[in-house]
Formats: C-alpha cells, sequence, structure tokens
C-alpha cells in the first residue's frame, strides 16, 4: 500500500501535468484561430486572382491556355509536422499522399518527395517512399511566405534539372473544432477542365473586363500568383489542422489526466482515513491498557 506521502508527491505532478495540458490547449486553439485567420484574409485575394484569369481566357489569342497532363515523373509536396503531440497526422497525410500516388500509377522511384516537416517525412521512408528534401515547419503565419518562397524554389529547380512538370500537393485541410481530412491538390500543370470552366463561368457585374498588356505576359503573372496563393493556402489548411489534431490529442490527454487525479484523490483520502483510523485505534487501545492499569 502506497504512503500519503508518494500519494501526495504523485497528485503534484498530475496537476502539474494538467497545467501543462491545458495551457497547450489554449496555444493550440489561438493557433488554429491566427491560421483560419490567414486563410480567410487570402480569400479575396485568391477571387481576385480568379477573376483575372476568367477575364484573360476570354481575350486568349491562342485558346491554348495550358498543355495536357504529362507522363513521367512525378512531383509531390507533402505537408506534415515537426513538433509531435498532433496524434494521427502525420500518419495520416502520409497515407494518403502514397494511396494516391500509387493511385497515378507513378512507380516510386519515378517520384520526387518534398516534405514539409521532419516526421511526415520520417513516415513517409518508413513505407518505403524516398525523401528527396525536407523542409521545416513555419512556426507562425509570418513564417508562411518564406516557407512558399523555398517550395517554389524547388519546384523550379525541379523543372530545371530534370523536367518535372507533374506537381501534386499533399496536405491536411482544416474543417471546424478538432477535425481535419487528408486533401489532394494538382497544382501544376494547370486542370484545362478547370481553366475552361473558369472560363465559362458569368462575369460577376455589367461591365466586361478588358486589358492592353501582352497576353502572354499577363497569364504567367496570373498562373504565378495562382500558384502563390495555392502553396499558401495549403501551409495555412495544414498547420491549423495540426493544431487541431494537438487540441483533440490534448483534450484526450486533459480527460486522462482528470480521471488519474479523481483516483489519487480517493486513494489519498482512503488512505488518509485508514491512518486517521488507525491512529485513533491506538489512542483508545493505550487509554484502555492505562485504564486496566489503575
Amino acid at each position: 500500500m502506497e504512503t500519503l506521502e508518494s500519494l501526495s508527491r504523485k497528485i503534484g505532478s498530475a496537476e502539474d501535468l494538467q497545467s501543462i495540458v491545458r495551457t497547450m490547449k489554449a496555444l493550440a486553439a489561438v493557433s488554429i484561430r491566427q491560421y483560419e485567420r490567414a486563410v480567410e484574409s487570402l480569400d479575396g485575394y485568391r477571387r481576385t486572382i480568379l477573376l483575372g484569369l476568367q477575364a484573360s481566357l476570354r481575350n486568349n489569342p491562342h485558346r491554348t491556355a495550358a498543355r495536357p497532363t504529362p507522363k513521367g515523373r512525378l512531383g509531390a509536396v507533402v505537408f506534415g509536422s515537426d513538433q509531435g503531440m498532433c496524434g494521427q497526422l502525420n500518419d495520416q497525410i502520409a497515407a494518403h499522399a502514397l494511396d494516391a500516388m500509387d493511385s497515378l500509377a507513378v512507380p516510386r522511384d519515378r517520384r520526387t518527395v518534398l516534405a514539409v516537416g521532419e516526421r511526415v517525412a520520417a513516415r513517409l521512408e518508413d513505407a518505403g517512399q524516398p525523401v528527396e528534401a525536407t523542409l521545416a515547419v513555419p512556426g507562425s503565419v509570418a513564417g508562411i511566405t518564406p516557407g512558399v518562397q523555398d517550395v517554389l524554389g524547388v519546384i523550379e529547380d525541379w523543372n530545371a534539372r530534370r523536367g518535372i512538370e507533374r506537381i501534386v500537393l499533399f496536405f491536411s485541410d482544416f474543417v471546424s473544432g478538432a477535425t481535419y481530412r487528408p486533401e489532394t491538390l494538382p497544382l501544376l500543370p494547370i486542370d484545362r477542365e478547370w481553366l475552361a470552366r473558369l472560363e465559362k463561368e458569368p462575369w460577376p457585374t455589367h461591365v466586361l473586363p478588358a486589358f492592353t498588356m501582352d497576353w502572354d505576359g499577363l497569364f504567367s503573372a496570373l498562373v504565378r500568383e495562382y500558384l502563390f496563393v495555392s502553396l499558401y493556402r495549403a501551409f495555412a489548411e495544414s498547420l491549423a489542422s495540426e493544431n487541431a489534431s494537438r487540441l483533440a490529442s490534448m483534450q484526450g490527454a486533459e480527460r486522462n489526466i482528470d480521471d488519474r487525479l479523481r483516483q489519487l484523490k480517493t486513494e489519498f483520502h482512503q488512505q488518509r482515513q485508514t491512518t486517521i483510523t488507525g491512529e485513533l485505534l491506538d489512542i483508545v487501545s493505550g487509554f484502555e491498557a492505562l485504564q486496566g492499569r489503575s
């Protein structure tokens, strides 16, 4: 049977751990909202880019805005986490990416993979998928833009040195609360069917757009901005999902700690009552012994 001192130490340790878990829950909740706002602020800019693409497609002199999806090598960017305590996020996105790449019928030796996050890189390599390079996960909204630039630099290098033109993003899409789902986004080449649908959408005003600059330069600039917006969203959604998964893990940990604390406190009170009862019995027995002598 444990002593009161050992039970008291365990209760103190559990309460310290409970305080840490609650702090991590609060930080995760704040971070989720931070990245949600980043995605929301991006929506207006993304809408502007799409309108620009729509306007350029309506006045396309070439009528061939994008090429068919190239065969051969595949470049994959998989977004995960550097830190732990985020549940099954890395396992789920790694499994999703591997299944999606297998469904594209591209052999593993024809895939070039960039992992954003050390932990998802480890999951991919454990599953037999080599990872060529790993980038650090941004620690805040301010770090997303440099992260996007790093990924774009890698993609440009793939295209220049190896002729990799087919790029797919795999990331976790934040839903709400502590919920997220794996997402696949073909980044390059731009989907021709999507562009065709975009061109046919009704213009939001009665004033039809026009431009005077060179079409090729305009379209290329809009595509670069579209790539930036898509990568920025993937970063922000993945970071929100990481914190959502961490929040769910911390909620589970907090429940377990609460249960353990109740158990320890019950044991402590029972042990204390047993000790008090024993001491009272000793006093009564001593008193009765003294009474018997007199």
